[in-house]
């Protein structure tokens, strides 16, 4: 009877080790499926032997890895962004300078046209000065010639030039203090209506020697 209950008793020992052992494996396993402890290579042999593979690795949120990663990607947005500013800072450079081209092209074009007509002003003035100065000179031939004479040579002369003449002609006699010829010259021209045309004129035509 003694050899039977002693023989109980270790077997409810070794039941209540195997009851511990489990709890605390069991407990072991659940604290790792938790993440609270990580045993998974310790446990293995065991949990393999009741087919219980071991927890996956799960990649740390915050690890360095990850931080480098979005710096980079913040890094690579902002240098884009950077990139695409400069491409328009660069188009904006390249149409002012079309802009500043165009503006100097118009300038020189201006410039051009400027000299082109002072050089067309001087000429102008420099014929205008010839004919008077050649207008002067030939009524101070007229006026001093015999009033036939130069009536003879007038009947030669185109109507409108006549009259520059004898305009030229009535202001010579006038910075002179004498009296015109002109007056005289008209009277003595055989062609009475080229005579009364070139009185209009005289009135009515600004010539290249009017004072003013």
């Amino acid at each position: 009877m003694k050899s039977y209950s002693r023989g109980g008793g270790i077997a409810k020992i070794i039941f209540l080790l195997i009851l511990i052992l489990a709890l605390i494996v069991g407990g072991l396993i659940w604290l790792d499926f938790l993440g609270i402890l990580d045993v998974k290579e310790q446990l293995s042999p065991i949990t393999s032997l009741f087919g219980v593979k071991p927890r996956a690795e799960v990649e740390q949120p915050f690890s360095p890895l990850l931080l480098d990663a979005d710096r980079l990607s913040k890094e690579r947005q902002a240098i884009a962004i950077d990139r695409r500013e400069l491409e328009t800072v660069s188009e904006e450079l390249d149409l002012r300078e079309a802009e500043v081209r165009q503006m100097e092209s118009e300038v020189t074009e201006r410039e051009s046209s400027l000299e082109e007509r002072q050089i067309s002003l001087i000429e102008a003035i420099r014929q205008y000065d010839n004919k008077v100065a050649n207008l002067e000179q030939t009524a101070r031939y007229m006026m001093g010639m015999p009033p036939a004479d130069a009536v003879a040579i007038m009947d030669e002369y185109d109507v409108k030039d006549l009259v520059d003449l004898l305009r030229t002609s009535e202001r010579l006699s006038r910075e002179a203090g004498e009296t015109s010829l002109v007056a005289y010259w008209l009277s003595i021209m055989s062609d009475r209506e080229r005579a009364a045309e070139i009185q209009r004129l005289m009135v009515e035509k600004p010539g290249p020697n009017q004072d003013g």
